[in-house]
């Protein structure tokens, strides 16, 4: 779901780009985006933007496709899907720019290390999902956990987006 959507309720036609994204990342690694391969990811997209920033992203392609993948074709879509994904809607690319781009008729922009409003709503994640971890861990000690984050996006400098 998309993040502005999923934080103040605001559908654009970018969420579609962003949903996308996320299903490319899923086809092309065989897993949903539930899947958290260690501790230090909250969710497939999280791990797919730690592949990009160490240069691993070959790691996302589902290895049961063997040899029968083409490296090139899965790279175009893994970029491709990290662009959709972007935490800012307004830069994300639109769907005519995604298939001219999965057509090969435009090149795949590199894709950028996520903005940090998208690390603070991985690591919020992992927030409460560690906080989840010790109170089930704690028995049957019942606490009520808020979490306020606030996102600032690169397309919205010096605003607080709460």
């Amino acid at each position: 779901m998309a993040p502005e959507y999923a934080l103040w309720g605001r559908l654009t036609y970018k969420a579609d780009v962003y949903s996308f994204g996320v299903v490319v990342l899923e086809i092309v690694s065989g897993k949903n985006n539930s899947y958290a391969p260690s501790d230090s990811c909250v969710c497939l997209l999280d791990w797919a933007c730690h592949l990009q920033q160490t240069g691993n992203l070959k790691e996302l392609v589902d290895e049961r496709l063997g040899y029968e993948v083409n490296g090139q074709e899965a790279e175009v879509m893994v970029k491709v899907g990290l662009l959709c994904t972007n935490a800012s809607p307004s830069l994300r690319p639109t769907m005519s720019e995604v298939v001219s781009m999965l057509e090969g008729r435009t090149p795949v922009p590199d894709v950028a290390i996520p903005e940090a409003s998208t690390h603070l709503m991985f690591k919020a994640m992992r927030d409460v999902h560690d906080q989840s971890q010790k109170q089930s861990l704690g028995g049957s000690q019942s606490q009520n956990v808020t979490t306020k984050i606030t996102f600032c996006s690169s397309s919205t400098p010096g605003h607080d987006l709460n």
